[in-house]
């Protein structure tokens, strides 16, 4: 099924659309989220994550909608990054992130509460790691662009090399901070409410941790992630079982710390 957003760019706030890219998946739903920010009366526009290259033309009909004189990266994740240099030869865009490995141009590195204004719009970048450890959520006065941290649908998987279950719960809480703005997603759809949706994540997050305990009770407090999501995850398609370990392990170690 060809997804109607493809190839359009879909106004979702007064400042804020987005690009769906054709790279459907397991892990990336329906598609990389790419976000474009531009306030009233500019000329510019801000792109955040320009996804993957190669994907049915992305990066250049990004480029085509305008002047990008900055690209900002929500994390590390081949999906949000790989078409970074594609952009920046087509737009001479500067790039930033937290990790320095997709700094482009004089930007320099993201810092928590920094304050970006460009293209008429403000921008906060916020420190949300947890997912991975370099992962940054931007602040928009009526939105929130979460990238992995909170999708549109379903739950985030906590990364096996450098996420944090403990860093995320924190990350949760902080974000219900933010209050009723909207959310925009890396994947899936917008949601209303940036605060209710982080409730729902802590209780879900809790419900598994209190799962995990049951099964250790049960398996022994050696049992090792794939015993565990076998036992727990029975509401989970199978396919997605090798991404549960990954959340498992993470379960594991914060409770085992």
């Amino acid at each position: 099924m060809v997804h109607p957003a493809y190839g359009l760019l879909r106004p979702v706030t007064d400042t804020a659309s987005v690009l769906l890219c054709d790279n459907p998946g397991l892990m990336t739903l329906e598609g990389t989220n790419t976000w474009v920010l531009r306030g009233p009366g500019s000329d510019e526009m801000v792109v955040v994550d320009p996804g993957p290259d190669g994907e049915d033309g992305h990066i250049e009909r990004l480029a085509s909608l305008g002047t990008i004189p900055l690209v900002l990266i929500s994390h590390r994740h081949s999906d949000h990054t790989d078409g970074i240099d594609r952009i920046v030869d087509l737009t001479g865009a500067v790039v930033r992130s937290v990790g320095s490995g997709f700094l482009r141009g004089s930007g320099g590195p993201l810092t928590d509460g920094e304050v970006i204004d460009v293209a008429n719009v403000r921008i906060t970048v916020m420190a949300t790691p947890g997912h991975t450890a370099d992962s940054v959520s931007f602040l928009l006065e009526d939105a929130v662009l979460t990238a992995d941290t909170i999708l549109g649908r379903g739950t985030t998987v906590i990364d096996r090399e450098d996420g944090d279950l403990g860093e995320y719960l924190d990350t949760l809480r902080r974000l219900r901070g933010c209050g009723h703005r909207t959310l925009l997603p890396g994947h899936g759809p917008e949601l209303d409410d940036v605060a209710a949706v982080c409730e729902t994540y802590l209780a879900h997050r809790e419900q598994r941790l209190e799962q995990v305990r049951s099964a250790l009770r049960e398996l022994g407090e050696g049992a090792d992630a794939r015993e565990v999501v076998e036992h727990v995850y029975t509401d989970v398609d199978e396919k997605l079982w090798e991404a549960a370990e990954w959340s498992v392990q993470a379960q594991l170690d914060y409770l085992r710390r």
